[in-house]
């Protein structure tokens, strides 16, 4: 191919000569950018695992991210990536202390140019990226996924890259492993929550129903008052309690969503203990609401029941960013047709809430 010959490199079929045995054993997977994208990473991550278990898998991830990547299963090591802001110099010193490590294969799951000359620097023998922008120059081998049209999850493009390596690799049987991504002790959580409970003088009979309102700005999200109207008219057989959650400089609008719910039976939790931490209260909801956001593919990779909002704008609709847990465990809501494609506020909250109601909380 002509971008190979130029760069002195082979093609993708000149690694398939040696015996699986002794090649491509040490992998660097690349997803530096937010949480929620790093989180519909995992179903890659566990697929490369699964089929080759033998395999020492290192991730390239954002430094707010690594808490997260340090719980993942299928991840032997958590590379911190310096980020587009460092000094050139330090971008090479990066590029020398991956190249010390001799990867055998790069995946990168979404491509930018800087990581591209990056790893080209290190030469590793086999490096694989989406087919997109100039950033495609500085790879062996590129897949073509057109991501922009969103035809698929954005799990399903990154695991695509995956699954595109491993028949590289000439691996012949290769997994897709299903939800959950992540878990945690069962007696770890029950210990988390009975805690929680306590301190917030909850009836642990009780469902517990996470409202999230928060959001990292890359999709529309619900109003505030659209949040708190939703947790008041939310219904359950044998009782719930709402928890309106908040991260890092969420607090503000998670306060305002807690407040408009009134009498509604509702505890505040602002999370400042940590992703890990964070992750743990996820886990023993019994239901998690929110927009298209990092805490909300936490929940999905948990496999927890989760009801989320999203525009219907091509590049954010709720297929392109739906959740990795189970389809049965899972709600979306848009504009319906006819509204405008951002306009959240055309969705019917009472309508929302009878069937996350009824799918949830009702026997």
């Amino acid at each position: 191919m002509l971008f190979n010959s130029l760069l002195g490199q082979r093609s993708p079929a000149a690694y398939n000569r040696q015996p699986m045995s002794t090649q491509r054993k040490k992998i660097l997977v690349v997803r530096n950018d937010k949480l929620g994208d790093f989180m519909l990473a995992w179903p890659a991550l566990a697929t490369l695992k699964q089929s080759l278990p033998d395999c020492e898998i290192h991730t390239l991830v954002n430094p707010y991210t690594a808490d997260m990547a340090r719980l993942c299963p299928s991840i032997d090591q958590v590379i911190l990536d310096p980020g587009a802001d460092a000094k050139l110099s330090q971008q090479f010193a990066f590029a020398r202390q991956l190249r010390q490590q001799q990867y055998d294969a790069a995946i990168t799951l979404f491509s930018t140019t800087r990581i591209g000359w990056i790893l080209l620097l290190t030469s590793i023998p086999y490096r694989l990226a989406p087919a997109t922008k100039i950033a495609q120059l500085f790879y062996h081998s590129r897949l073509k996924q057109r991501r922009s049209r969103s035809e698929k999850p954005e799990y399903a493009y990154n695991q695509d890259l995956s699954i595109r390596y491993l028949q590289d690799a000439g691996v012949q049987e290769i997994a897709q492993p299903p939800p959950p991504f992540l878990e945690f002790d069962k007696t770890l959580l029950a210990g988390v929550r009975d805690e929680f409970c306590r301190k917030h003088g909850i009836n642990s009979q009780q469902s517990l129903a996470f409202i999230h309102p928060g959001s990292g700005g890359s999709a529309n999200n619900l109003s505030q008052e659209q949040y708190a109207q939703l947790g008041r008219s939310l219904t359950s057989t044998h009782g719930h309690h709402i928890v309106v959650s908040a991260g890092p400089g969420e607090i503000d609008q998670a306060r305002v969503v807690a407040d408009k719910l009134g009498d509604t039976d509702h505890t505040l939790y602002h999370s400042t203990e940590g992703l890990e931490r964070f992750a743990q209260h996820i886990a023993f909801a019994d239901l998690f609401i929110s927009g298209s956001t990092g805490p909300l593919h936490i929940a999905g990779a948990l496999n927890c029941n989760t009801a989320a909002f999203y525009p219907r704008r091509r590049s954010a609709t709720a297929l392109r960013w739906q959740t990795t847990n189970s389809e049965a465990k899972r709600l979306a809501f848009s504009p319906p047709q006819g509204a405008e494609q951002e306009d959240m506020a055309s969705i019917d909250i009472t309508d929302v809430a009878q069937q996350i109601s009824r799918k949830f909380l009702l026997d």
